[in-house]
Parts: C-alpha cells; sequence; structure tokens
C-alpha cells in the first residue's frame, strides 16, 4: 500500500524533475518513488568492519616505506 507524502522543492529541482519523468515516460511520483528506493537501498549497506583498520596517521608513510619496514 502506499501512503502521500507531501514534499517541497525549488522551481529548479521541480522543473528537472517532470523533464526526468517526462523522458521516462513516468509520473514525477513514480521517479521521486524509485530514487527514494535507490537511496534508501544504496545507503543501508553495511561497510566491512576491516575498513579503516590500516589508519595509521601518518602523512609521509609512502616517502618512509623502507625506513619503517626495515627498522630495528
Amino acid at each position: 500500500m502506499m501512503t502521500d507524502t507531501m514534499i517541497s522543492l525549488s522551481e529548479e529541482s521541480q522543473a528537472k524533475l517532470r523533464q526526468l519523468a517526462q523522458e521516462k515516460g513516468k509520473t514525477p511520483s513514480e521517479v521521486i518513488e524509485e530514487m527514494i528506493h535507490f537511496y534508501l537501498t544504496h545507503q543501508t549497506q553495511k561497510v566491512p568492519k576491516s575498513l579503516g583498520k590500516g589508519q595509521s596517521n601518518l602523512s609521509d608513510l609512502s616517502e618512509r616505506v623502507d625506513e619503517l619496514l626495515w627498522q630495528d
């Protein structure tokens, strides 16, 4: 079941939405529904826990790679 939601758009956004809807042969509501679905689907994807684990806070790491790798 669909529910109604009211949104406010700038005139520029509204014009672009109407143009896009016309190009796709859809209503503006259908285009907005597709956009929201796409956004929510991609925003809820989990980021791997390993992301950022290698963060060293060394800004010159690539310049000092030999020095840092071969330390005693």
